[in-house]
């Protein structure tokens, strides 16, 4: 790893670190403090006149040079210790080695210049737009530009829709040491990675899929997708959202695309009153059907019933003729005769009568006729 990439390539922890190791990191070469380091020379000297000072005679001997050594040695060990705020993760180096991770709170390293620490902020949630450019951070007008390059795309009908897209994504803090000396230009990379995937996941689908049904799995997928690419680089970036802005089609054919769409609606509203119809219409006609076959059913039994009654009847009736044929025909005479003329007006003409130079015609009125005479009527 070249030092001058030791920072994550001017992210968002300040600019590279120039000269190796031992220059100026983002946070500072004295672990972490962020200010100068002590310069040794000076400090072992004003301890000398310090020294000279309060020791009899202003001079110093062998024992006093070696206290301020040790005194010196342990100022410059203490410029170690560092604090690691709740959002970041420390990342310690020595001599521009990476070797190990300390988590939040008080935490120790090798003074400067023999190590360092960086410390990126890991729960800072970044956005990067595919396809438009909103306003900038501070502005009072809201103004999104299109940036047809990124957001025309190719369907698998051999379309062309117009998407804008964003990307929310943050460092992982489990693989912030990836993301440190692994990658270069985190935005560029994420919009490079987000722009691929969404193509891919475009072309293979249909557009009129696209803009109706399948905004929800086209983000899923597209989510998966990059997060997949971006482990295989190690780059330590975790993609917490894509979220579609808008799918259209181009601004060039959008009118005559709304033409279809109203009627394709059209269409399925037809259908649907079509279907609607024949699921009202036809169970009426089964059931109708089925109605005049049971009345059907139901005269046959009794046609066949009624013939097999009078089959029976006139098979015993049959029995008893043969046993008495006189009789038996007196009886069905008298029988008719009283079912014909038994509603009807009767005229009873005397033959006897008649020959006797009577009158020779006797009108007989039924009984009931003679009820309904009124009282006092004569004739």
């Amino acid at each position: 790893m070249p030092w001058s990439n030791q920072s994550g390539g001017g992210g968002p922890w300040g600019q590279k670190r120039p000269g190796g190791p031992w220059g100026g990191g983002p946070q500072g070469g004295n672990g972490g403090g962020g200010g100068t380091p002590p310069d040794l020379e000076d400090l072992l000297r004003r301890s000398q006149d310090r020294l000279r000072q309060v020791m009899p005679g202003g001079s110093m001997g062998g024992r006093g040079v070696a206290a301020v050594a040790l005194l010196a040695v342990a100022l410059w060990g203490l410029t170690g210790f560092y604090t690691v705020r709740p959002d970041e993760v420390g990342l310690n180096l020595v001599f521009g080695r990476y070797v190990g991770t300390t988590q939040p709170g008080l935490n120790y390293n090798f003074p400067y210049p023999i190590g360092s620490v960086v410390k990126p902020r890991v729960t800072v949630v970044n956005t990067t737009e595919v396809g438009y450019r909103g306003s900038e951070a501070g502005s009072r007008r809201s103004v999104t530009r299109d940036v047809l390059e990124e957001s025309l795309m190719l369907t698998g009908d051999e379309n062309i829709v117009d998407i804008d897209f964003a990307v929310q994504w943050q460092i992982n803090p489990a693989r912030a040491a990836d993301y440190v000396f692994n990658i270069q230009e985190p935005q560029a990379s994420v919009k490079a990675v987000a722009e691929g995937a969404m193509r891919e996941v475009v072309g293979r689908r249909n557009i009129q899929a696209i803009l109706t049904t399948d905004r929800g799995a086209i983000e899923a997928e597209v989510r998966q997708l990059m997060q997949d690419v971006l482990n295989s680089y190690r780059s330590g970036v975790e993609i917490r959202l894509v979220q579609l802005q808008k799918v259209d089609p181009p601004q060039q054919v959008i009118d005559a695309f709304r033409d279809v769409q109203a009627a394709r609606q059209d269409q399925d509203r037809a259908r649907n009153e079509a279907e609607t119809y024949a699921s009202k219409v036809v169970p009426e006609a089964r059931g109708e059907a089925a109605r005049i076959v049971q009345e059907a059913e139901a005269y046959r039994e009794r046609s066949v019933a009624e013939a097999n009654g009078q089959s029976s009847r006139f098979k015993q009736v049959y029995e008893e003729y043969r046993k008495a044929p006189e009789l038996t025909r007196e009886r069905m005479y008298l029988e008719t005769m009283e079912r014909v003329l038994g509603g009807a007006d009767k005229i009873i003409i005397d033959q006897k009568g008649s020959a006797g130079g009577g009158q020779g015609v006797v009108p007989y009125l039924p009984l009931t006729e003679l009820q309904r005479r009124p009282q006092g009527a004569t004739k």
